[in-house]
Order: structure tokens, then sequence, then C-alpha cells
């Protein structure tokens, strides 16, 4: 069931017939595109979502091969055909020699596949691919009639050839005497500069002009509209003229016959060419459709038997192609509707695009039930209505006498009483047109029904009492139309999960209305009010920049991660390496400690068996010598070197200007700034001495970490850095504040980044005359740790606000 009657013109599915109509290639297409119809079946749905899905591959992957031309519209000439007694004329044959060509290319195209490719276009074809050997042989019987010119062939029949070559050996003689004529007649000047032989009813004839017409004996066919020029066929031509007139009417004849045959060879054949035909018109218009959905960048996304919306990347498709003609972006929609959360209530300013938003689902949910790919990422979900009910634009009618508020009532009571949990209804300016207050409780009771009939539903709205009847009800979802609070301008993104701001009194301030009107209506407003739509463009400008810091943080996160598989896989491979390098030591110096009893059992022996002769004695001490002085540690191996880092030890060279020093007997460990003589200038901290030179020593880097280390302990002793770290803010607000009351609280706020380490701030002052802005940045060029200055993002506050980039 559809609401209102004119619903694709409320959707704009209208204009996408339009664009489909352009897309087909014949009348044959265009017959299916008047015929799409909106279907709740899901298996049809999803068929003819299937066809167009893998008609688009084919688009994508092998157009080249799939026939792109002659779609054909015979439809008139196959119903002559039925008749008997008659006949199809030459143009009639040639048009259903190239349509049925194409229609046997599409059979072929598909046979060449492996069969569970394109198995839904399979079927569409499958009816033809069974007579494909017939229309083959009709169509090798037309081309040796029909020629490619569209003309019946000369050797159509013996007869035909036998009157065409009279007819070329007549029209040749004629044309050679008339060629003599010409000449003679040019000679003696009867003919213009201009003139030259020429065709009057059907007869050859020569231009003369009009005083010297009776010089040439013959026939005057015509004159030329001034009179000046007489045609006239010379009687040395008028009986091979006369022949020739002969000859083309029994070619005619001849032709005729030939065509009234063929036509009867065809005509048993017409029921099954028109299915063929049919095949033919419902492939033009897949083509059409899978054309259209490359243009649109549409998607097949999971179809689902159920009532859900599930749709990333979501676009208006008309609003698409025109911002592509004009260079320009279309922002997305994320919406997810399902049995949790089955009504959205979007607010948020006018002009920010709900209508839009709106509309783009509505046309979507309705191309898809009419098995169109429709523009969503592919990994979104669509499921199937039976009813779509629309309260779009504006339905004053005279004759009725309805006002617009009359004309949403009407559509409300309709709603209410047809809505159930297979329906999806869409309402725009949900409640306007009457009293505001009676307008309110009215809407909110209406939406406490459509709440109850379980349908689906997105209601726009600037009603707070209908945001705060969504946020306190289960299946209400909240959604907003972000805008950016900063510049006041909106951003044409749905965000669901909370209500959004009207943003009337900022949009009426930044158009340039009175502030003194500001300040009165804010005033008859009430400060509750007021205080909710502060509080939800702050809300507004909180979430980006905490957005952009999860962002951050993940990509630190992420990047700290990879560091620490690098260090473990290091570790791992050091620590293996470490074992197998002692293994093998352990291994050489026992082998070389056996070696050594060894030779030392040998000598012994040698002396006792020499009886302690001196010689032999001697000799075998030498060889004990040689041997004790080779290597009896093993070497690492040359291909492991394991190296303590330069900066790790303890330096031994001149203290020099960036040496860490300390005075001997101390522990305090300072930088070397200046030398000058025997004299060095350190810097510890923040103070700067000069020491002797010869009471320094230089330290390495390890140590001068270790004692900052333990400096940062001593001086944070007695903190609760826990606690410290969970209350700590990088965002500072100081507008409307005084000049020290300010920089008090950024004085706070350094120290407290400096001691956590953050290493970005974020300074609200506003805009106004920059002179609190100023004085912020003025002040914070005296902290050395503060690294640069910046503005924030224009639509994060611009100038309003102060980036602080750490050191």
């Amino acid at each position: 069931m559809l609401y209102p009657k004119n619903i694709e013109q409320k959707v704009g599915f209208d204009k996408i017939r339009d664009l489909l109509l352009e897309n087909c290639s014949s009348n044959l297409g265009r017959a299916f595109v008047d015929k799409i119809r909106f279907s709740d079946n899901y298996d049809q749905v999803k068929k003819l979502i299937g066809q167009t899905a893998e008609f688009k591959l084919i688009l994508q992957t092998d157009s080249s091969s799939f026939p792109n031309q002659n779609y054909l519209d015979v439809s008139e000439s196959l119903s002559r055909a039925e008749i008997q007694g008659s006949y199809l004329d030459t143009e009639d044959f040639f048009d259903l020699k190239l349509s049925l060509v194409t229609i046997i290319q599409i059979v072929r195209f598909f046979e060449k596949k492996e069969d569970w490719q394109y198995p839904l276009l399979r079927e569409v074809v499958a009816g033809t691919a069974q007579i494909v050997e017939e229309i083959s042989s009709l169509t090798a019987q037309i081309d040796r009639i029909i020629d490619e010119r569209g003309q019946v062939r000369d050797n159509a029949s013996p007869d035909l050839a036998e009157i065409r070559k009279k007819l070329t050996m007549e029209q040749n003689a004629v044309r050679r005497t008339l060629d003599r004529i010409y000449k003679m007649a040019k000679n003696s000047g009867w003919i213009g500069d201009e003139m030259s032989i020429t065709v009057r009813n059907g007869r050859l004839v020569i231009p003369l002009l009009a005083e010297h017409k009776r010089k040439l004996k013959g026939f005057v066919h015509d004159e030329s509209a001034t009179g000046q020029m007489a045609f006239v066929e010379p009687g040395e031509v008028l009986e091979a003229n006369n022949e020739i007139r002969d000859l083309e009417i029994r070619e005619r004849r001849e032709i005729i016959r030939i065509l009234e045959k063929l036509t009867s060879t065809i005509r048993p054949m017409v029921p099954e060419l028109r299915k063929a035909y049919f095949m033919l018109g419902i492939m033009d218009f897949i083509r059409a459709k899978a054309n259209f959905a490359l243009k649109i960048e549409a998607t097949s996304p999971l179809l689902v038997e159920d009532r859900t919306l599930e749709w990333n990347n979501a676009k208006h498709p008309i609003l698409y192609l025109a911002h592509e003609k004009m260079g320009k972006p279309t922002i997305p929609l994320k919406v997810t509707l399902d049995s949790e959360k089955r009504i959205l209530i979007v607010s948020g300013p006018n002009a920010g695009g709900k209508s839009v938003m709106l509309k783009t689902i509505g046309l979507i949910q309705y191309m898809a039930q009419c098995g169109l790919l429709v523009p969503v990422s592919p990994d979104s979900k669509i499921g199937i209505f039976k009813n779509i009910f629309i309260d779009i634009g504006d339905e004053q009618s005279i004759e009725n006498d309805l006002s617009t508020y009359s004309s949403h009532l009407t559509n409300m009571n309709y709603f209410i009483n047809h809505a159930n949990r297979f329906s999806l209804f869409l309402i725009d300016e949900f409640g306007t047109g009457t009293e505001p207050n009676l307008g309110g409780a009215i809407a909110e009771s209406i939406l406490e029904h459509l709440v109850k009939s379980k349908a689906l539903g997105v209601i726009n709205t600037h009603y707070t009492n209908l945001k705060i009847f969504a946020d306190k009800n289960p299946g209400l979802v909240n959604g907003a139309m972000k805008f950016d609070a900063a510049e006041l301008e909106p951003l044409y993104e749905l965000e669901m999960g909370k209500p959004g701001s009207s943003f009337a009194l900022e949009v009426a301030q930044k158009i340039g209305l009175p502030e003194h009107l500001i300040r009165n209506a804010k005033r008859k407003l009430g400060t509750q009010q007021v205080d909710f739509e502060k509080m939800l463009k702050e809300l507004e400008i909180e979430k980006k920049v905490f957005s952009e810091k999860n962002r951050e943080f993940s990509l630190n996160t992420r990047e700290l991660k990879e560091r620490m598989e690098q260090y473990n896989g290091l570790k791992d491979f050091l620590d293996s390496e470490q074992k197998r390098i002692i293994n093998e030591a352990k291994s050489q110096a026992k082998e070389l400690l056996k070696e050594a009893n060894k030779k030392i059992e040998k000598t012994i022996r040698e002396i006792k068996e020499s009886a302690a002769e001196k010689t032999v004695t001697q000799k075998a001490r030498e060889e004990l010598e040689v041997f004790d002085k080779k290597e009896l540690i093993p070497q690492t191996p040359k291909k492991i070197i394991i190296k303590v880092p330069e900066e790790w030890e303890k330096s031994e060279k001149d203290i020099s200007i960036g040496s860490f020093v300390r005075i001997k007997g101390q522990e305090t460990i300072g930088e070397v700034v200046a030398l000058r003589d025997k004299d060095a200038e350190l810097a510890i901290g923040q103070l700067k001495t000069n020491v002797k030179l010869n009471r320094l020593e230089a330290v390495s880097k390890k140590e001068m970490k270790a004692a900052q280390k333990s400096a940062v302990k001593v001086a944070m002793s007695g903190i609760d850095m826990n606690e410290k770290m969970a209350n700590f803010s990088f965002n500072l607000d100081i507008r409307g504040k005084r000049g020290e009351e300010a920089i008090i609280d950024l004085d706070n706020l350094i120290d407290d980044a400096i001691m956590l380490g953050y290493p970005e701030i974020r300074i609200v002052h506003g805009k106004g005359d920059g002179i609190l802005r100023n004085l912020v940045r003025t002040h914070l060029k005296n902290y050395k740790q503060v690294g640069r200055m910046e503005d924030e993002h224009a639509d994060r506050g611009g100038h309003g606000v102060t980036i602080v980039k750490m050191n």
C-alpha cells in the first residue's frame, strides 16, 4: 500500500523513470520502464535487483563482448507478416536482420560463459536459446536476399538477375547517347555553363536554354521555375528510355514476388520471434538500469525479508548527479532503523538538510522495491515493506478547502488507521502549521500511537517535547542534522543518538538582527530553553574535539603496539642468540680443556719413558708452552656483535659545550652551556652557575637520565598522579573572564600539562576584538615548553580557539 497516490512525484521517482528512458536504446526497453511497479514480494525484488547487478558486472568487466546496438523494435513488421497475402518491404527485412543478429549474439554470449556465471540473466535468455538455431537459419535466408545496404541482392532470383543485367545495358547505352548529344548541344551554345544531364519523371533528360529547346528534336518534360531552362528528352533515346521504364517495372514486380516468398517463410515463426524480441526488450531495459547504476555509483546491498534499514553512505541519486555536474561533493547518509530503534526523530536548524534526508530515505527504499540498484555501500542492509506512507511538502487544496495543517492532519489520520509493523512512514515538519503548544501536544499524541503500531519511520521536527519524548521512551531514537556551531553553517550530515538544536537565536544573530532583540528573545524564552540549546551547541563542539583526539590516540596506540612487537621480537632473538653463544663457548672450552689434559698427560708420559732425558724433556716442555699460548677462550661468532651504544657508556672525552657534567663529590648533574678559559657555565634546571673546569667530571647520558627520573620522583612525591590525570582537561574556556583571572587559569593548565606530559592543549578565548586572544598568546611565549600556537580548524572555532603544541 502506497500513500499518497502521487508518492512517486513526492520522492522524485518520476525523475528516475526519465533517466532510465534516456538510457534505453529502443522502444522495446522503454516499454518496460513504463511498467516499473513497486513490489513487496521479496523473491521478485531480489530477482530484479540480481539481474541488474549481473548486467552491471558485464558492463564493468566484459562490455566489449556484449552487443550494444541494433535493439530495434520490429513489432509492427511482425504484425504485418502475420497477415496472409501481405509482405514486408526491404527496410523491414533489413531491420529484422540486424536485430535478429543482436539476439543471436546475446544468446551466444551466455553460451560461452560458465554455468555459474550470470544465472539470473541466463534465465531471461533460456527460451530464446532453445530456438536460436531456427533464428540463425532465418537470418541466413534474409541475408541471402537483403544485402548490407538494405537492398535486394541481384542474385535473389535468376529472373531478377536477368532483368537487372538488361536494365544496366540499356541505361549504359542511353547514357552514352545522351553524353554525345550533350557535348554537341554544349558546343552549340544551347546549354549553360553549370548545366548537366539530370532526371525528370524517371527519365534521363538534357537541360537546354529555353530559346534553344526547339533546336533539339525530342520531348519536353519540364521547365525551370523561371522559365529560362527546358528539360528535353532527345528523340534518339525515347524508345530506349521506354524500355528502361518497362524493365524497372518488371524489376519491381520480381522484387515483390521475392519479398512475398520471404515473408511467407517467417510467418510461421512470428510467435517465437515475438518471444525473442520480448527478451531483447528486457535486455535493453536491464542494461539501462545497469548503466544508470554505474552513473550514480549504485550497488546491490544485502536484501533481507524483514523490516529494517541499515544504510551506510546513502546518497540521493538526483542530487548526486547534479553535484557531479557542478563538481561538488554529496554528503552521504548513515541511518539505522530496526525492531529496537523503530522511529527516528530528527531535529536541527532550517535549511540543514532534514527534508533532503527524508526524501533520500523514501526514494532509495522505493527504488530498491522497484528492483533497482541503490546508491548505498555494499555492506548496507535493506528490508522489504508492504506499506510506505509519506507526508512531505505542502498539500493545501482550494477545492477541498484544506489548509496546510488540515492537510497534515488528514495524512496523519491515514497513517494512524493503516500503519502496522509492515509499514514505513516518513513525516516532514511534524505538527507544524498551527499554534506551537497545541501542535506539539497533538504531535506527541500521534507519535505515541505510531510507536504502538510497531511501524518504522523517520520524523522531522523542531518541537522540544518530541525530542524529550524520544529520549525517554523505548523504540525511539533522537537524531540531528549536524551544524557547525562556531561558523553557524549546516553540514548536511545525519547523526543518530542525540537531538539537534534549531540554532534560531544564533542564526538570527549571524544575519544581523539587532543585539537588543536577541537579548529580549532570550529573556522571553526563559533560561531553561536557552541553557538546553547552549548545552547542545557545546556538546557538539566538545564531541568534535574529542573525536579528533581519539583518532590521534588510536594512531599512537597502533604505532606503540607495532614498536612493542618489534621490541619483543628483537629481545627474543637476542635471548636465543645469547644462549646459543654461551652454549658454543662452553662446548669449545670443554674441548680445549680436554685437549689440554691430553697434552699434559702425553708430556708426563714422554718424560717418564725417556727417564727424564734432558733433550726430550726440554722438547716436551717447549711444545707444552706453545700449546699454553693458544686462545683457550672461544671467540664470539663474527656474525653476532652486541655493542653497547656509545651514549650509554661513561664519557671519557674532554668537557665541551653541551656535555653533561657533575661537580666532583656531588650528585647534581648539569649541562655545559658556555666555556670561558678555565671556567664553565652550567645549567642545572632553571639555575645557572660558573664552576672551575678542574672541579668537574663528565658523565654519560645514562647517568643523566637516571638523575632526572630521580628528581621527578622527588618533585612529585605527595602528588596523587592518578587523581591529577583523571581530573585533567586539555580544554580551557576563558571566554568572559578578566585578563588576570584568565592568566591564572592559563598558568595552572600549563603547569598540569607539563607535569602530565600532554602534547597539546586547547584554549577557547572567543573571537570578539581579539584582545583576550593576544593576551593569551603573548603570555604563552614566556614558556619555553610551548612549541607553537595555531588557530583551531574553522569547523571548530577558527581564530576563536588557540591550539598550543607543547615541546
